[in-house]
C-alpha cells in the first residue's frame, strides 16, 4: 500500500469517526432534551396530584366545619 493511499484511508477514517461523534452528540442531545421533559412532565404531575388532594380535602373540610358550627349555634340557642 502506497502512502498516499494509506493517507486516503486515514482521512476517511477520520471523517467517519467525526460522523460518529456528531452523531452521538445529537443522540445524547435529544436523550437529555427528553430525560428533562418527563423531569418537567413529572413535577406538573405532582403539583396537580397535591392540587387534586387540597380540594378533596377542602370539599370535605368545610362542611363538615359549617356543620359543626351550626350544631354549636343549635345547641347554644336552644340552652337558653
Amino acid at each position: 500500500m502506497t502512502e498516499d493511499v494509506c493517507r486516503t484511508d486515514q482521512r476517511v477514517i477520520e471523517q467517519r469517526i467525526g460522523q460518529v461523534e456528531a452523531g452521538l452528540a445529537a443522540l445524547r442531545s435529544e436523550h437529555e432534551q427528553v430525560v428533562e421533559r418527563g423531569a418537567q412532565q413529572r413535577r406538573e404531575d405532582q403539583a396537580q396530584a397535591a392540587a387534586t388532594r387540597r380540594l378533596v380535602i377542602s370539599s370535605f373540610v368545610s362542611p363538615l366545619l359549617v356543620m359543626t358550627l351550626q350544631l354549636w349555634l343549635a345547641s347554644r340557642g336552644s340552652a337558653s
